[in-house]
């Protein structure tokens, strides 16, 4: 269809433009608060550790900003080239349309596609990240992470693309449907595989020791409700200084996990109230509500593929022969974006109220809210923050109220 290249390049130039003006605006308003520390924020940081968080955010914006550009000027190139044309017909004359040969082409051009970030990748770990002291990686566990990512996406994503494609000569006009419950089953699998198969190939998780430390954090868990078997802590520290908790699996799999980062910044109490924040997240339901939304925008997703798929004008319009599911899956990969950017301030508004809900539940946990607060604010300390973002900027990108909105929703609610 004519037209289609023409919309696709209006809706590159839509989001650059809106990404820049984000970028922009965030900047300024960093840039209108960096000179004087507002009294709101004195009891988050003091007046040093303000200006580097500001000098930071300055820092992480005009990269990003070089960053959206290139990524726009390579997604233009990949799409209209005509090199997505010369590699499908590479691969697919191995053996022609034939699902594993399908398999190939996706996988080797994910990992083509992956090659012109990796300088910019680089960049922000060992020059970005380490002007502000937060790069701990050297060059060897940086090259090493990636070789094991390109393993992982050949040794895990073949055959699952090759499994999706042949579910077409297997089950026919509703392949999608099938594939749909192929792929969100193998995710579920991966929650529970995850911590046990693929994490330790990057961190080393180690139980957390006996002792006053582990016997308050797994009471509380119990008080709370979440049995959990065990508590570990990852070597978050040997990559970087910034700091996270989070838990995985479910059911009798799942276990909750803390950066030694992060139990090296808090106290007891505040490490309880972290805790508890994240088993909020589980006791509020908000696990299976983003699994449920998931399913639901994945299903979508596989509708719009395979008719996708069936048109006869959409994989032409890039070179690509029309009826082929493997370019198909791939275009829509390269081109979803543009449009899901445009609603992405919906799933961070509903994010951002499962925030201030686990808060609550970690305050009601501990009858306080002085240890969250204190939590918060040493995370924003070592963080470097920006406690300044445009409201916009926030509502777009923040998945996380900022800090004084969650201080504020926690000292007010009763």
């Amino acid at each position: 269809m004519p037209w289609l290249p023409q919309v696709v390049l209006a809706l590159i130039a839509a989001r650059l433009v809106a990404q820049l003006a984000l970028e922009a605006l965030n900047r300024s308003e960093t840039a209108l608060h960096a000179g004087v520390l507002p009294g709101a924020f004195s009891g988050i940081m003091d007046e040093a550790t303000f200006a580097k968080a500001s000098d930071y955010t300055l820092a992480k914006s005009r990269f990003a900003s070089f960053e959206l550009v290139f990524d726009a000027l390579v997604l233009v190139a990949v799409v209209f080239s005509g090199a997505l044309p010369w590699l499908w017909t590479q691969f697919n004359g191995l053996a022609p349309n034939a699902a594993w040969s399908g398999a190939l082409f996706l996988i080797a051009t994910g990992v083509l596609l992956s090659l012109p970030g990796l300088p910019l990748e680089w960049w922000a770990q060992f020059r970005l990240e380490e002007r502000f002291g937060f790069n701990k990686s050297t060059l060897g566990l940086w090259v090493m992470d990636h070789v094991k990512g390109a393993v992982l996406m050949i040794a895990i994503g073949f055959p699952l693309a090759w499994a999706l494609l042949a579910l077409v000569s297997w089950v026919g006009p509703l392949w999608w449907v099938w594939g749909f419950a192929l792929l969100f089953g193998f995710q579920l699998l991966m929650l529970v595989l995850y911590p046990k198969l693929i994490l330790p190939l990057f961190n080393k998780l180690t139980p957390l020791g006996d002792g006053e430390q582990r016997d308050r954090l797994m009471e509380l868990a119990d008080r709370a409700g979440f049995k959990a078997q065990t508590i570990e802590v990852m070597d978050g520290s040997k990559r970087s200084a910034h700091s996270n908790a989070f838990f995985t699996g479910f059911g009798r799999f799942r276990r909750i996990v803390l950066f030694d980062t992060l139990m090296a910044q808090l106290s007891q109490a505040e490490l309880e109230a972290v805790l508890a924040h994240e088993i909020g997240h589980y006791k509020r339901g908000h696990i299976p509500q983003r699994l449920v939304t998931g399913a639901l925008l994945q299903f979508g997703a596989f509708a719009v593929v395979a008719w996708l798929a069936q048109a006869p004008w959409f994989n032409p319009a890039f070179g690509l022969p029309a009826g082929a599911l493997a370019p198909t899956f791939l275009l829509f990969a390269l081109l979803g974006g543009l449009v899901t950017f445009w609603f992405s301030p919906i799933g961070n508004w509903i994010s951002r109220k499962h925030e201030y809900e686990a808060d609550a539940f970690a305050k009601n946990a501990l009858a306080d809210c002085t240890p969250m607060i204190g939590a918060l604010h040493k995370l924003a300390q070592k963080n470097l923050t920006n406690l300044t973002p445009h409201p916009l900027y926030s509502a777009v990108y923040y998945s996380h109220p900022t800090i004084i909105e969650r201080e504020r929703a926690l000292r007010s609610r009763r």
